[in-house]
């Protein structure tokens, strides 16, 4: 017997419909290039995405096409968001970070037919157009009077497209599981791979971010989503906010530290999401000014691990750190570390262990770690296994690649990272399977070794590599990127690290430079550190202890 329960289907405009009705008046605000700020409400957008959305239909686009956009936080970026999937396209947000040979790769695998830019992204476009076909024109987010000098022959102008066109839209009845968004990885080895999203995965997952103890956004949070939109959608977060009926800032281009902090100020920013590169320069430039960072309340920190001085320092300034986990493959919420009521009564520092964890899987997604034969490894928070994951928000295969290399026989995705889950379901993860150190035949985690470096106070960031050893194999190097003005010991690191692991775990030397190579995405390229500093006696290696 089934219920008798309307058979609505999910759907990306619908949301903003109700933001439009519900929540008119909360404003979207935009940092533009020049640094001036465009407000406008919920309800001017749906009026905007309308037009655009009959603008869009205007251009020839049919079901199931490919629309790229190459664009920071913005208001007309919120826009697309909503009328390309929302007349039954793919939304393929494109970050301007990778290479450019990736970003030709990934145009021609999608087969975009329009590419939407930032005016500032315009050069980037013009050195891969020969090379992508498949683009029939390029639109540029800007109005007539801004429109850049270009070599580009078939541009058009945003503005232009929405001219004249009526702020009324009767959305197509489209079925949950059409197509809404494309999204690649960040392709560190090989070739980036497509992951794409329905309307009715995006939902769900838009649903769950805002849960209380993930998101949790009230209608009367302003939300600053610093996580770029190219960035597996701000992580969903601009859906889940019109959702809500947040207050939305966004930041444009400026995302260095002095710039967020005038956004908090001015704008009295509570909530916020972005990774721990873009937060060590927000928390260093508010000791600089000596300013606080209230009213901000919660910090959502994912992109890597979040090291417990990252915790405090935001503690300090009244604010929550947030530690969540997640993958372009996962949309990308896999994960969130927050306490609940079984572990109200834990003292500060057990309390602090469970958060430095990337926490409990939240309704909708199932995990399990796995052995080197696909046996599913006990959650005692010991054993350690390949992390595997499943629901309606995972990815089922890769557009337009056959590989199944990342998927488990009974269909199971696996993240490639190496995980171990207590009693209370708490996953940790501890390395990425191709950086586990593997020394004398047992392994070592990196990631420990890297959060207690981070703990000391000259240390900005720090990564943990394998070096070659005659002896061992492999033995833990530890890389450290110092805070200006700061010095470090090899006592000083020791005394920190001692104390956190086991002894043959400690690294016998060092490095300290200048910066660390980061992915598009803000992770640590390790491989890039071990091609650099993986030899047994490199000379920049310095004694720990």
């Amino acid at each position: 017997m089934l219920g008798l329960m309307m058979d609505t289907q999910l759907s990306i405009p619908a949301i903003l419909e109700y933001a439009g009705k519900y929540h008119s008046k909360s404003e979207v605000v935009t940092r533009q290039d020049d640094g001036s700020l465009h407000r406008y409400t919920y309800k001017d957008c749906l009026g905007r995405t309308s037009q655009l959305a009959h603008g869009l239909k205007a251009l020839g686009l049919k079901v199931g096409d490919r629309v790229a956009t190459l664009a920071w936080n913005n208001f007309r970026h919120l826009e697309l968001y909503f009328a390309v999937p929302g007349i039954g396209c793919v939304l393929h947000t494109i970050n301007p970070r990778l290479f450019k040979e990736q970003i030709e790769f990934i145009i021609n695998d999608a087969q975009d037919q329009f590419v939407f830019v930032d005016a500032m992204f315009v050069p980037l476009v013009e050195a891969v157009i020969a090379r992508t076909p498949s683009v029939r024109a390029v639109v540029v987010m800007t109005d007539r009077a801004k429109m850049p000098a270009t070599g580009l022959k078939n541009i058009i102008c945003y503005e232009d497209l929405l001219h004249g066109q009526p702020q009324t839209k009767q959305w197509p009845a489209l079925d949950e599981r059409t197509a809404s968004g494309l999204c690649y990885t960040s392709g560190t080895t090989g070739n980036p791979k497509g992951v794409l999203y329905s309307h009715r995965s995006t939902v769900l997952h838009a649903m769950t971010v805002n849960v209380p103890g993930v998101m949790g956004f009230m209608p009367t949070d302003v939300f600053l989503p610093v996580v770029p939109m190219f960035h597996v959608n701000a992580w969903c977060s601009p859906y889940s906010a019109a959702m809500a009926g947040v207050k939305m800032i966004m930041p444009g281009p400026r995302l260095d530290g002095n710039s967020l902090i005038e956004l908090i100020h001015g704008e009295k920013i509570t909530v916020t999401a972005g990774v721990p590169t873009v937060w060590l320069g927000l928390l260093n430039a508010a000791a600089t000014q000596k300013v606080s960072l209230k009213p901000l309340e919660r910090v959502l920190v994912g992109g890597a691990a979040c090291p417990q001085a990252m915790f405090d320092a935001f503690a300090a300034h009244g604010a929550t750190a947030i530690h969540a986990w997640g993958m372009t493959e996962t949309s990308p919420l896999g994960s969130v570390s927050t306490l609940g009521s079984s572990e109200a009564n834990l003292d500060p520092d057990e309390a602090m262990k469970l958060l430095l964890k990337q926490g409990r899987a939240p309704f909708g997604v199932e995990m399990r770690i796995t052995d080197a034969d696909g046996h599913s490894l006990d959650w005692d928070g010991v054993a350690r296994g390949q992390l595997e994951v499943r629901g309606p928000w995972i990815t089922s295969g890769y557009f337009n690649n056959p590989d199944r290399s990342s998927f488990s026989n009974d269909g199971w995705f696996q993240t490639g990272d190496v995980a171990t889950i207590d009693g209370n379901g708490f996953m940790q993860i501890v390395d990425r399977i191709k950086d586990v150190i593997k020394s004398g035949g047992e392994w070592i985690s990196s990631i420990d070794i890297e959060n207690l470096a981070m703990s000391h106070p000259s240390v900005a960031e720090a990564a943990v590599i394998a070096r070659e050893d005659a002896q061992w194999g492999e033995r833990p190097r530890l890389i450290v990127c110092l805070k200006p003005d700061t010095k470090i010991t090899g006592a000083e690191l020791l005394a920190i690290i001692a104390p956190g692991v086991a002894k043959w775990w400690i690294p016998e030397d060092f490095i300290i430079v200048t910066e660390l190579p980061h992915s598009a995405t803000g992770k640590v390229l390790k491989n890039r550190l071990r091609e650099t500093y993986g030899a047994q006696n490199h000379p920049m290696a310095q004694k720990l202890g």
